[in-house]
């Protein structure tokens, strides 16, 4: 075993043993590389923390029953920052056809559309204060649910499960005006 390997494996079993400061030196250890992966794999800076720092909780959750094939910590971390950015990319990609684009959400006449729906405001107006103060950051200032959930200190489960709520009603309001 090599130096490095051999100083991942006394990591490893120091994580395992519940170490804080193991998980603090594994930080100092592997952050700059992670970080630097995780941009190969995200886009933005918030997407790029959010996944270093779930791969560091998976790694302090898994720890105690952590099976290195090599002993080599930096590969398996790789691999969970992987699995975090593929998560990450299929909820964005699912939350996409959500948001509005931005050519629609920038036009010059968006004052007169507003106006012409009228009926939607009134209805997003109707609903409980959180889904009507979701519905006006995801909906109308273009927030993405991740956003405005740190904004209303909600789940971003929680948004999205209120949107679509709030989407049914207002897609019910739509088909009831229409006939």
């Amino acid at each position: 075993m090599d130096e490095d390997t051999e100083a991942d494996a006394a990591l490893t079993r120091r994580l395992a043993s519940g170490d804080r400061t193991a998980l603090a030196d594994a930080f100092d250890r592997f952050a700059p590389t992670l970080t630097r992966y995780a941009w190969a794999q995200a886009g933005s800076r918030q997407d790029v923390e959010e996944l270093v720092q779930d791969t560091f909780l998976t790694l302090w959750q898994k720890a105690a029953g952590l099976d290195l094939a090599t002993s080599a910590l930096l590969p398996w971390l790789l691999v969970v920052c992987r699995n975090h950015a593929r998560n990450q990319a299929r909820r964005s990609a699912k939350n996409r056809g959500d948001e509005l684009p931005e050519e629609l959400a920038a036009r010059p006449d968006a004052d007169e559309a507003r106006e012409r729906l009228r009926w939607v405001r009134d209805e997003i107006a109707a609903l409980a204060p959180t889904d009507r103060r979701i519905c006006e950051l995801c909906l109308l200032e273009g927030h993405s649910y991740a956003e405005a959930a740190q904004i209303l200190g909600l789940s971003v489960g929680a948004v999205t499960q209120r949107v679509s709520r709030s989407r049914a009603r207002l897609k019910k309001a739509v088909m009831h005006d229409e006939h």
